[in-house]
């Protein structure tokens, strides 16, 4: 059940949008090109505030159904240029969340995920949701682990960006996550760039970035 460890992730999440070094580097720029810290912040916040909003959302009459690995191949973020529209629109959507502050974000969020708490586990099985900004429809499941990945990705990335070490993740939140990395690094570079940069360091490339 991918429910409870995307709850878990989201309230590390929450956790760490609190911590004191967030909201004292706020206004500086972050570890990631072209967010502030603050953008960055509401970016993460962006994948609890999300959740509510997709099982609200209607299913379409038609729709598309696509796999976890499908979503990733199909979305037009995958491999666009910082300054494309939709990387654009990611940044904007952060610094919209973040404009209240690190305190009023922090509340927002942890308001939010008590919510989910009640709302999520009582979700049917087998469960299909639609998304408002992609013409196709994802499992419940699939959706959130999508979210785990935004979640454990961003939280390491706001932790470097405000100079603390990143919050430790238990391995039902963490093994989905890097397993989803890896099935996507593969499709990006192969098999052999991977399982070399895994285990032999002298024939591995020079990345293997998977998103």
């Amino acid at each position: 059940m991918t429910q409870p460890n995307y709850l878990e992730a989201a309230a590390s999440a929450t956790a760490l949008l609190g911590d004191p070094a967030v909201a004292a580097t706020w206004h500086n720029l972050s570890a990631l090109p072209e967010f502030s810290v603050a953008g960055l912040a509401g970016h993460l916040a962006r994948q609890i505030f999300v959740v509510p909003h997709v099982l609200d959302f209607p299913l379409p009459a038609r729709a598309q159904h696509l796999s976890l690995i499908e979503h990733y191949t199909n979305s037009p973020w995958v491999g666009a240029d910082l300054r494309d529209e939709v990387n654009v629109v990611v940044r904007r959507g952060g610094e919209e969340e973040a404009a209240d502050g690190p305190a009023a974000l922090a509340r927002r969020t942890g308001a939010v995920l008590e919510k989910l708490r009640v709302t999520l586990p009582t979700q049917p099985p087998g469960r299909i949701v639609a998304l408002s900004w992609a013409p196709w429809t994802l499992s419940l499941e699939d959706f959130l682990t999508t979210r785990m990945l935004e979640l454990v990705v961003h939280s390491d990335d706001l932790a470097v960006s405000a100079g603390i070490d990143p919050p430790p993740l238990p391995a039902p939140v963490l093994d989905p996550v890097i397993t989803l990395l890896a099935q996507l690094a593969i499709r990006k570079h192969g098999q052999s760039a991977v399982l070399r940069a895994l285990s032999r360091a002298e024939r591995a490339p020079a990345t293997i970035a998977a998103i």
